[in-house]
C-alpha cells in the first residue's frame, strides 16, 4: 500500500479577521497525482505556501512523512533580462544539488541542449521544463507543480502533462498539481480537490466534474467545448483516503468520492 507523504487534517488560516482557508482535509501519497483547482482568490496558493513551510495555519496541522523530500515548481521565473545567467549556473544555484546530475537531469526532460543557453532567452515552454528539472535535483519523493503549464501553448501543454506523469510512474512520486486549466489536465490525474476557501468536493476527476458544487464554480462540462473535460483512464482506483485499491473487489466496498457543501 502506498504511504501517505502530506496529509492535511483540518487546516484553517485567517487573516485580520479573513478567513483564508477553512476545515481542509486532504492527502497526496506515493506514486498519486493530485490537482488543486479553484477560482482565483480561493485560497490554493495560501495552501501551497503552508505546505511549503512559509506560512503557519491558524488551526489544523500538516502531518508530513518522516521521508519526506519535496521539490517545488513555482509559477513563474523572474530573473533581471542584464544578469548573464546560463541554465547550468542557474540550476547549479540549487542548494545542495549535486553538478554531476544537472545535465542527466535537463536529458530526462528533452532539454539537455540548453545546459548553456541564457536562461532570459527560453521560450515558455523551455523555462517551465528548465523549473521542472530544478524541482527533480534534490530527488524529491513529493513534487509540488505551481501551474506548470504557465505561458506553455497547447501543444506544450500536453507535452509537459505527460511528462509529469511519466516522471511520476518513474519514480513513484507524489504530485501536487495547481492548475486554472480545466480542459487538459483532468487527463493525467488520479484525484482533483476544488476549494473555494473550503473543500467543495474531491474525488476522481469525473466525479468531480459531476458535482454540483463544481458546476456551479465553473458550469457544467461539455456545454462549452472550449472548457470540455477529458475523463481520466488508470488501472485503479482509489479510496476516500486516497489509497490505491487493490481490485475491484474492494472498490465497490468503499465510496471514493467525497463530496462537500
Amino acid at each position: 500500500m502506498s504511504k501517505r507523504l502530506v496529509v492535511f487534517d483540518k487546516i484553517g488560516i485567517s487573516f485580520d479577521g479573513r478567513v483564508l482557508l477553512d476545515n481542509i482535509d486532504m492527502s497526496i501519497s506515493e506514486g498519486e497525482i493530485v490537482t488543486l483547482i479553484g477560482p482565483n482568490g480561493s485560497g490554493k496558493s495560501t495552501l501551497i505556501r503552508t505546505l511549503l513551510g512559509l506560512q503557519d495555519a491558524t488551526s489544523g496541522e500538516i502531518v508530513r512523512h518522516k521521508t519526506l523530500r519535496i521539490g517545488y515548481m513555482p509559477q513563474k521565473l523572474h530573473i533581471d533580462p542584464t544578469l548573464p545567467l546560463t541554465v547550468k549556473h542557474f540550476l547549479a544555484l540549487v542548494r545542495g544539488v549535486d553538478k554531476r546530475q544537472i545535465l542527466p537531469t535537463l536529458e530526462k526532460l528533452g532539454i539537455g541542449h540548453l545546459l548553456g543557453s541564457q536562461v532570459h532567452v527560453l521560450s515558455g515552454g523551455e523555462t517551465q521544463r528548465v523549473l521542472l528539472a530544478r524541482a527533480l535535483l534534490n530527488r524529491p519523493n513529493l513534487l509540488v507543480l505551481d501551474e506548470p503549464v504557465q505561458g506553455v501553448d497547447v501543444n506544450g501543454q500536453v507535452e509537459l502533462y505527460n511528462l509529469i506523469e511519466s516522471i511520476r510512474n518513474e519514480l513513484q512520486c507524489g504530485v501536487l498539481m495547481v492548475s486554472h486549466d480545466l480542459h487538459l489536465v483532468m487527463a493525467k490525474t488520479d484525484t482533483v480537490v476544488c476549494i473555494n476557501q473550503h473543500v467543495c468536493c474531491s474525488g476522481s476527476p469525473q466525479h468531480v466534474t459531476g458535482h454540483p458544487a463544481y458546476q456551479a464554480l465553473f458550469g457544467v462540462p461539455g456545454a462549452d467545448e472550449s472548457i470540455a473535460i477529458y475523463a481520466h483512464q488508470h488501472d485503479h482506483v482509489h479510496d476516500d483516503d486516497g489509497r490505491i485499491l487493490s481490485d475491484d473487489s474492494d472498490a465497490h466496498a468503499h465510496n471514493h468520492t467525497q463530496c462537500h457543501h
